[in-house]
């Protein structure tokens, strides 16, 4: 199968979805960017959208060129609450900088909305909690009267919020609140993020209701992470290489995902664009073409089997790959961490 791109005119998310199509999101910005040197860890905060915009643009298309054909707006923490008097210019910035490089291709753009920090400023818990508790609903419901397709995901595992509803509920109360599209996103690994999608799909069922369902885990491996997710591992934030997945490890997880009937595939925090080529290329047979960065990595490293090396050529195939298990490289590593909370 040639690379190629898709020809005609742009169908939006909805259609695509509902008439089967296979989508795929891009990945990680903060995490990738702060590692360039373009973000800083803490607030983590997007003002690269007009400090280093070309840094951004590039990240948007590398993900395009990768097969993602949407890319969401580099606005994580961009409210108010954090960023004062800059927030609007940020997200502005960000819009135009999406929508930019989503006219180079086949793809949509989508404005990223996230949690505020109203926490730092308002201590009753109670309040707290309730707004918390409501918050992803009111977004929905809101984005609904806006007449825009909304999707929702949430930074959840298989145990559900942190005041202990279930991944099931969730999903049911998000469709019913107004969201098209729902799933996870960040926090946990693929692995991890299946098992979560699995519970908001059985609810669903459950509760006669219908929605898309959308993944974007962690591009790191995370079965030893507690409620709260990576940020409780000791390695957070710098120190996550060693988990980082193998491309081959997502090409499992984009199949997986899509025997599951999740259409939205895509990654967060430590997904590089050939992560995102991975999803592309396992997924080519049902999207009928392959992405263009393809056009430099042979399917299963095919390419080895022009390696000097007789041994190296001998891993040029799939069954090599999906068998592996990587070496840490680090003497007396510890296989999993004991999380701080």
């Amino acid at each position: 199968m040639a690379p190629a791109g898709r020809p005609g005119a742009k169908k939006g998310i909805l259609e695509r979805l509902e008439s089967g199509e296979v989508v795929i999101g891009d990945g990680s910005f903060l995490i990738s960017l702060e590692k360039r040197g373009y973000v800083k860890a803490g607030l983590w905060t997007p003002e690269a959208v007009i400090e280093h915009p070309d840094a951004v643009r590039q990240l948007h298309m590398e993900f395009l060129r990768a097969g993602s054909n949407v890319m969401q707006t580099f606005t994580f923490s961009a409210s108010e609450d954090n960023m004062e008097s800059k927030w609007e210019d940020v997200n502005a910035a960000a819009y135009d900088l999406a929508r930019e490089v989503a006219g180079k291709g086949d793809a949509l753009v989508a404005g990223g909305i996230c949690q505020t920090s109203i926490y730092k400023y308002h201590k009753e818990e109670a309040r707290i909690k309730k707004l918390f508790d409501n918050k992803a609903v009111w977004a929905a419901e809101v984005l609904k009267e806006n007449d825009r397709p909304v999707a929702v995901t949430m930074c959840i595992g298989p145990e559900g919020d942190m005041h202990d509803t279930t991944p099931g509920e969730c999903a049911m109360r998000l469709v019913k609140a107004g969201a098209s599209i729902v799933g996870v996103n960040c926090c946990f690994g693929p692995e991890t993020s299946l098992k979560t999608m699995e519970l908001m799909k059985e609810g669903l069922e459950r509760a006669g209701l219908k929605a898309h369902l959308m993944v974007q885990p962690l591009g790191f491996h995370t079965p030893d992470c507690g409620k709260e997710g990576f940020v409780d591992l000791p390695e957070y934030p710098f120190g996550l290489e060693s988990r980082v997945a193998t491309r081959w490890d997502i090409q499992k997880y984009a199949r997986e995902a899509y025997n599951l009937g999740v259409r939205y595939i895509g990654g967060c925090c430590g997904f590089e664009p050939y992560h995102i080529r991975a999803i592309a290329e396992e997924l080519a047979p049902e999207r009928g073409f392959l992405p263009p960065a393809s056009e430099k990595h042979g399917s299963w490293a095919s390419g080895l089997d022009m390696h000097t090396k007789p041994w190296v050529r001998a891993r040029a195939r799939r069954d090599y790959w999906e068998n592996l298990l990587p070496a840490s490289g680090r003497p007396f590593c510890p296989s999993l961490s004991k999380p701080d909370v």
